[in-house]
């Protein structure tokens, strides 16, 4: 539960506030493309039911789904993400590694929190990479991250050019964290308090090891056990290869997550992951099978949220500042006596 900053005055127009949106949303996709050598595709909005392509995010969340007349009948479901897709278009594009593709995604979660952060609407840019089997290490998944800190760096002078009244605030570099030793130094707080007292120790902080069992039996976060790897043991010691990017947002004064990524699964951790929870049915699903059977390039990838990222340039205090959605009716009347103008 977030709860709005008191005294809140934005520091843009409505009307500025779209311009500012269209200007970081411009030179983040060129930067991002020019940094990770990524090739704009276009995206699909719905993908067939049944096949194991969409991404069901931590594992329970219920897609958009409807029968097509023309197709008798056959349900197609409203992406969540793009995860999987995107392992299936660096294989067919036959990328060799070191390239990759991203898209400008879309999606409705109807099964998502609905608060400050959080709507049925998301719009983010999805990233692949093809690699190769020696990428498969914490030290390659520092390096991409690297790279994506970089970008948002760079935005973040780029509007201050052309706003001065939002000043940059992020540090220099990002800190690698993994969750295990969140958990060992914090072990009576809970996921969402180590993200705060990382976030505010250090600014920006990279998560690693999301999704996979800490060593009192938790998890830091949900994660679906068929796109990132979070069970392979790593040179560093620890379990996983991917994370979440957080940045604290002094605005609302919260841990704030702007990309959840990692190094996909390989045939080998697929297996380990399913049978870990307890959905082994899946391997049948094309899909699964394809991947279990050695068929998929070896990839890593994730999503920015690009209305995360312009509410956080733009020092917003609610998702609905930089983006049109549907809101609870306490929700809106929250918004107005705050003095936040939903779009």
């Amino acid at each position: 539960m977030y709860t709005f900053p008191t005294d809140y005055k934005p520091l843009l127009t409505v009307k500025q506030t779209e311009h500012a949106i269209v200007l970081i949303k411009d030179f983040f996709q060129l930067a991002l493309s020019t940094e990770l050598n990524l090739t704009r595709v276009t995206a699909p909005l719905f993908v067939s039911a049944g096949t194991g392509i969409n991404d069901d995010l931590n594992g329970v969340e219920r897609p958009v789904s409807f029968p097509v007349k023309a197709l008798n009948d056959t349900p197609l479901e409203i992406v969540q993400s793009l995860a999987k897709w995107k392992r299936l278009k660096i294989t067919e594009l036959g990328l060799k590694p070191g390239f990759g593709i991203y898209a400008d995604m879309n999606a409705i979660r109807p099964d998502e929190t609905l608060d400050a952060l959080h709507s049925l609407y998301v719009d983010q840019w999805d990233w692949e990479l093809a690699i190769t089997p020696a990428d498969r290490t914490v030290t390659f998944l520092r390096t991409v991250v690297k790279k994506i800190y970089r970008c948002i760096k760079r935005t973040e002078f780029y509007l201050y050019d052309r706003y001065p009244m939002i000043v940059p605030v992020l540090p220099e570099d990002i800190t690698f964290v993994h969750a295990e030793d969140l958990q060992n130094e914090y072990p009576d707080a809970t996921p969402k308090e180590r993200e705060t007292y990382a976030a505010q120790k250090y600014g920006a902080v990279f998560i690693i090891g999301i999704g996979g069992t800490l060593a009192d039996g938790t998890i830091h976060d949900g994660r679906a056990p068929d796109y990132d790897d979070w069970i392979t043991q790593t040179e560093d010691g620890h379990r996983g290869l991917n994370g979440d990017i957080i940045v604290w947002n002094d605005v609302i004064k919260a841990p704030f997550e702007l990309s959840s990524m990692g190094i996909r699964v390989s045939p080998e951790s697929l297996s380990a992951q399913l049978a870990e929870r307890a959905c082994t049915e899946r391997s049948t699903l094309p899909f699964h099978s394809r991947l279990l059977n050695g068929e998929l390039t070896q990839t890593a990838g994730g999503g920015i949220g690009q209305s995360r990222l312009c509410m956080y340039f733009l020092r917003k205090a609610h998702i609905g500042e930089t983006q049109v959605s549907v809101w609870p009716e306490e929700e809106q009347q929250a918004c107005r006596r705050a003095g936040i103008a939903l779009l």
